[in-house]
């Protein structure tokens, strides 16, 4: 059955059936990916353009992996050392590559709407890696993934995300998706933090880490993102650690079997202290593992792939 969608720009209109197949086939190439041969000729032909316009370490060798398991012939873009240095436009950069004969792009952008303007400019099927304060939907499906591996479902499970929700794609990713899936989110930060009218997104909203973790299944924790700050939101990363960090004394605080979470990268001694990043209820290089599996499917149902 294919989807619905043509193009994954984020997830605020994806369905719930077309979430559940994308998740579905996650799990399936994650039995490919856990087999001696990794590699399926699914996208055998297809070129996959890797268009980044931001600095990205697990979200770009996740794409370009998944590219090469699926047999798909990857292209990486940077836009330091292109012509976007000698002042091309976003649109004829894409419309030169596109002229090369290329059938997808995975794209990342500091500037919410870029996907979508791209389908307007290009006949490409258009991926979205992440855009501004935007979405990044292919995190969030890994996300889903891994928490359904572990506990055997989604819906009415409860969800804690906790951290710079302000500045964070993930956590509207999240938040749209977990909450079509029948998830019970609850969005924790200093006001300072959180975008104004959060409950839009369908979620509950504290700023008390203690309301937020005690009865959750899962703990997702975000870095605040000081890069995209023009301003101090917080008085010092001390403080911020002190009340919103995850350590030994506040994991007391969750249930013993509740999940932990974290999209990457971690900064260590501020918002998750050593010991909840590497207990064992941490599930965060389970996440990074998922993210090939869960974006092979996405390329796979996006890109009109053939079974092996």
């Amino acid at each position: 059955m294919a989807l619905e969608i043509k193009h994954l720009l984020g997830l605020k209109d994806v369905s719930k059936s077309d979430i559940t197949q994308i998740l579905d086939a996650a799990d399936k190439f994650y039995e490919v990916l856990n087999r001696e041969n990794k590699t399926v000729p699914t996208l055998r032909g297809k070129t996959v353009v890797n268009l980044f316009y931001e600095n990205s370490t697990r979200t770009r060798i996740s794409f370009e992996m998944a590219e090469k398991r699926l047999s798909a012939n990857p292209l990486n873009f940077s836009a330091s050392g292109s012509s976007v240095s000698k002042g091309e436009t976003l649109r004829d950069t894409v419309q030169n590559i596109e002229a090369m004969k290329i059938d997808m792009i995975v794209v990342r952008h500091g500037s919410a709407g870029v996907p979508k303007f791209l389908t307007e400019c290009t006949g490409a099927t258009i991926i979205n890696a992440g855009d501004g304060y935007h979405e990044h939907p292919t995190q969030a499906l890994l996300d889903m993934m891994t928490i359904r591996q572990k506990l055997g479902r989604l819906e009415g499970l409860k969800v804690a995300i906790v951290g710079d929700i302000l500045h964070s794609r993930v956590a509207r990713s999240n938040a749209w998706g977990m909450t079509t899936m029948g998830m019970d989110v609850t969005c924790c930060a200093p006001t300072t933090l959180l975008p104004q009218h959060t409950e839009s997104l369908g979620v509950k909203v504290t700023t008390k880490l203690d309301e937020a973790i005690s009865d959750a299944d899962v703990v997702m924790l975000l870095r605040p993102q000081l890069e995209r700050q023009t301003h101090g939101l917080f008085p010092s990363v001390r403080e911020y650690r002190t009340y919103y960090g995850l350590d030994r004394d506040k994991m007391k605080l969750m249930r013993n079997d509740a999940l932990i979470m974290h999209p990457g990268p971690i900064n260590r001694g501020v918002e998750l202290e050593a010991e909840a990043a590497d207990c064992p209820q941490s599930v965060i290089l389970d996440q990074v593992t998922n993210g090939v599996a869960a974006r092979m499917a996405v390329l796979y149902l996006l890109g009109g792939g053939e079974h092996e």
